[in-house]
C-alpha cells in the first residue's frame, strides 16, 4: 500500500509518499481503508521532534491520527462492525497510529460510525479537533445553559468546533479572532468576537465561567483576569503553568489531552448528523502533497480543517 513515511525529525520535506506493507487487524483491530486522513498542528510539531515525539518514537514512521474510511477486515473479537461499514476516529492517539495511509489497523473501540451528512473529508477533520473541545467542555467544563464561556482561536481547528459545541450546551459564547475571521466566528454561533489584535481582550470580557485557552503564553496568565470566582481554564496546548496563580485567585485550572474515546464520537456524529456542527475544511490535498499540507499547517493562518484525500487509489 502508498503511505507517507517519515524516515527523520525535521521539516515537511521528511515525509515521503512510500510503497509499505499492508497492515493485518489483530484481536479487537478493524482494518479501514482509509479515504481521508485529518491534519493538525500537533502533526507538525511531532514530525519537527515535538509535540508527542516522545509517545511516538524513533523514525521511521506513518504520522497522523485523524482518519475517515471504510472497514475492509474485521479481527477477531470484533462485534461493533463489519466490513463496509463507514467509520471515522482517533486511534492511539498521542502513540503511534499512522492514518496518512491507505489502511490502517486500529482498534475497534476507538473508532465510531462517520456521520452521514458529512463527506469523508469532512469526517476526517473532525475527531482529534472535536474530541478535544469535547472533552473540555462537555466532560471537563461541563457546560450548560447560562454559563459563559470564551474561546481563544476561535477561527481554528479546535475553536471553530467549539463554538459551535458550546452553543449546542446552551450556552454564551465570545470567541477570539482576527478582525478578517468575526463574520466566519460569528456564522458559527458565538455571541460575542473579540479582535485580539486591537483590542485587549481582558478589557472587553469579564466574569466568565470557562476559558478554552487554544493559544498559550501570555493569553494563558491574562486569561485569569476574565474569569469570575471559581472559574475553570481549560489549558491547550501544555506551556505555561499558571495553576498556582489560579488557586490564589479561587479559581480552577484543567490542563487535558484528549483521548481515544468512541462515546464523545458518537456525540460528536449526532451533533453533525442533525446540523448543528459543521466542519469547516479549508484545504483538501492528495496524500502524496503531504509535504505541502504540513508547510500549510505550519504557517498558524489556516482557517478550519486541513485534510489529506484520494488516498485510496481508484
Amino acid at each position: 500500500m502508498r503511505a507517507i513515511l517519515q524516515h527523520a525529525y525535521g521539516g515537511p520535506e521528511v515525509l515521503q509518499l512510500t510503497e509499505v506493507s499492508r497492515p493485518e487487524p489483530g484481536v479487537t483491530e478493524v482494518l479501514v481503508r482509509v479515504y481521508a486522513a485529518g491534519v493538525n498542528p500537533i502533526d507538525g510539531k511531532t514530525r519537527a521532534g515535538g509535540g508527542f515525539a516522545p509517545q511516538v518514537g524513533r523514525p521511521p514512521f506513518i504520522p497522523g491520527w485523524d482518519l475517515s474510511g471504510v472497514v475492509a477486515e474485521i479481527g477477531y473479537g470484533v462485534t461493533r462492525f463489519q466490513p463496509g461499514d463507514e467509520v471515522y476516529g482517533m486511534p492511539n492517539f498521542p502513540h503511534r497510529a499512522g492514518t496518512y495511509a491507505e489502511f490502517v489497523a486500529v482498534r475497534s473501540r476507538q473508532v465510531a460510525r462517520k456521520p452521514a451528512r458529512l463527506s469523508h473529508a469532512e469526517a476526517a477533520a473532525l475527531p482529534l479537533a472535536g474530541l478535544t473541545a469535547w472533552q473540555s467542555l462537555v466532560d471537563t467544563a461541563q457546560v450548560g445553559p447560562g454559563m459563559c464561556v470564551l474561546i481563544h482561536a476561535a477561527a481554528g481547528g479546535v475553536g471553530h468546533l467549539a463554538v459551535q459545541i458550546a452553543k449546542a450546551r446552551g450556552a454564551y459564547v465570545i470567541g477570539t479572532a482576527r478582525a478578517a475571521k468575526h463574520d466566519f466566528v460569528r456564522s458559527l454561533g458565538a455571541d460575542e468576537v473579540i479582535d485580539y489584535t486591537a483590542v485587549a481582550f481582558e478589557e472587553a470580557v469579564e466574569a466568565v465561567d470557562v476559558v478554552l485557552d487554544l493559544v498559550g503564553g501570555e493569553t494563558r496568565r491574562r486569561s485569569l483576569e476574565v474569569l469570575a470566582e471559581g472559574g475553570l481554564l481549560i489549558p491547550l496546548p501544555r506551556g505555561l503553568d499558571v495553576s498556582q496563580e489560579a488557586a490564589e485567585r479561587g479559581l480552577r485550572v484543567a490542563p487535558l489531552i484528549v483521548e481515544p474515546d468512541y462515546r464523545g464520537l458518537e456525540h460528536l456524529a449526532e451533533l453533525a448528523d442533525s446540523g448543528k456542527l459543521k466542519i469547516s475544511v479549508s484545504r483538501e490535498l492528495p496524500l502524496a502533497q503531504a509535504t505541502e499540507a504540513h508547510r500549510y499547517i505550519d504557517s498558524g493562518s489556516a482557517t478550519g480543517k486541513t485534510v489529506l484525500t484520494a488516498i485510496v487509489q481508484s
